[in-house]
């Protein structure tokens, strides 16, 4: 199994440096961001592709299902939205005395490639490791199906939140407006929600394979659920929608759910 992780990490480093030779060209790094779920996909096939003997199990070929369809439909989302918005202010910021400074190249390689490769090849290890310790012909345990429903609810939040956002940011009438109808008036952030429910549910599939297995991931989705709730996710993005949408944001704050859907609150 080893030896795989490390092919796959040899893999990773490989794709990130010459993304980042294109981000240096381009003057622009936000297009990582779709890279963070594509290149979980990337992984998950790829660990498929060593499963040793060379023979995958019906395991190791839900978890590599589980994770391309999440990876890949979130980088092809992020990047049509990349495409259509243009640089992420996130970034401009993180990088703005370094671009001053003429330090671009080595800052995007060393505060954004690098870093982000570390986080996503630990994001993504229960599917990896999951799927590599899955070789042998055995049923799918009843562990794993609980882990699959609750990858399912994730899926669903997920999709269908990032489908009712971008249906109301087309409709210029909603400018400066508050999303609180669909899945979005029961938490501020469906999207992330199902980010989290989508990584336990393949966390839980890993399990089923053993619990050894399981302890040396569990760090993928604690993390995962860190950064979108306190570090880079939630808490960052409603810092902006604070200052931008003011009243507005704090009343529909008071009455929703900040990150498990629960019923709204009446207004007072």
């Amino acid at each position: 199994m080893l030896d795989a992780l490390l092919v796959n990490a040899a893999i990773l480093v490989a794709i990130v440096l010459v993304l980042w030779i294109v981000s240096v060209r381009i003057d622009d790094v936000s297009f990582i961001d779709a890279f963070w779920g594509a290149g979980m996909g990337i992984l998950a096939i790829a660990s498929w592709m060593h499963v040793p003997g060379g023979q995958p199990g019906a395991l190791a070929t839900l978890l590599m299902a589980m994770a391309a369809a999440w990876g890949f439909r979130l980088g092809i989302y992020l990047l049509r939205r990349w495409r259509r918005e243009g640089e992420d202010k996130r970034y401009k910021m993180i990088l703005k005395k370094d671009r001053e400074k003429g330090n671009f190249a080595f800052a995007a390689l060393t505060k954004v490639w690098l870093m982000q490769a570390v986080l996503l090849f630990m994001v993504s290890s229960p599917a990896q490791v999951g799927i590599l310790a899955s070789s042998e012909p055995a049923p799918i345990a009843p562990l794993a199906w609980v882990g699959l429903a609750i990858y399912l609810i994730g899926i669903f939040f997920e999709w269908v939140g990032d489908w009712q956002l971008a249906r109301f940011k087309a409709d210029q009438d909603n400018y400066g407006q508050v999303l609180d109808t669909g899945l979005w008036r029961y938490t501020r952030h469906p999207n992330y929600f199902g980010d989290c429910a989508a990584w336990w549910g393949i966390w839980l599939v890993c399990a089923s394979a053993g619990w050894d297995y399981a302890l040396y991931t569990l760090i993928g989705p604690i993390f995962l659920t860190f950064t979108l709730t306190k570090w880079s996710g939630a808490a960052l993005l409603e810092k902006g929608l604070d200052r931008s949408k003011g009243d507005k944001y704090a009343d529909y704050k008071r009455r929703t759910s900040a990150f498990l859907p629960l019923p709204p609150k009446r207004r007072g």
